[in-house]
């Protein structure tokens, strides 16, 4: 064989085995979109009156109360179930943001748990604490597919102000 055909040759290898890094990558974004559905965050009011269930996307799927909460002046109700409410909310958006991460905070070079975080103290305006959760379980760390050498690694593509 010439040397151009063994340059052709390699070049398609080399192509192929991008290809194949592509579908790896695919399948964890399906993998993450998986995950992302299945985000429940559960937080009980500090006096146990409230308990509200959020999931991705900030949606509430439950809202309970004790006969407690029903002996509170309708002003307290309301402010408890508030405050409830978004520690639940932030809890379902830092859990989507660390799947986030896991699935391509490395290749990307940026913290979306962290960004996330930020936004949630300066909107509420307190520090950013990590909610509580009933349900929260620690994220398992994605790790590199064997060969996972791509021209992501030329740094980050998203600028930080």
């Amino acid at each position: 064989m010439s040397a151009e055909m063994d340059q052709l040759i390699a070049q398609f290898e080399n192509f192929q085995a991008k290809v194949r890094q592509a579908e790896t990558r695919f399948a964890a974004v399906g993998d993450m979109q998986e995950r992302i559905a299945r985000v429940e965050t559960t937080v009980t009011s500090p006096d146990g009156t409230v308990t509200v269930v959020a999931g991705a996307g900030g949606t509430v799927t439950d809202l309970r109360l004790t006969a407690g909460a029903m002996r509170l002046e309708a002003g307290q109700l309301a402010q408890r179930i508030m405050a409830t409410l978004r520690r639940a909310v932030a809890g379902a958006a830092q859990q989507q943001a660390g799947i986030v991460d896991d699935a391509f905070g490395d290749q990307l070079g940026v913290d979306v748990t962290g960004q996330v975080r930020q936004a949630q103290a300066e909107a509420f305006g307190t520090a950013a604490p990590e909610p509580a959760s009933e349900q929260q379980a620690p994220r398992p760390r994605r790790r590199p597919a064997p060969g996972d050498d791509d021209d992501f690694d030329q740094g980050p593509i998203l600028r930080r102000s």
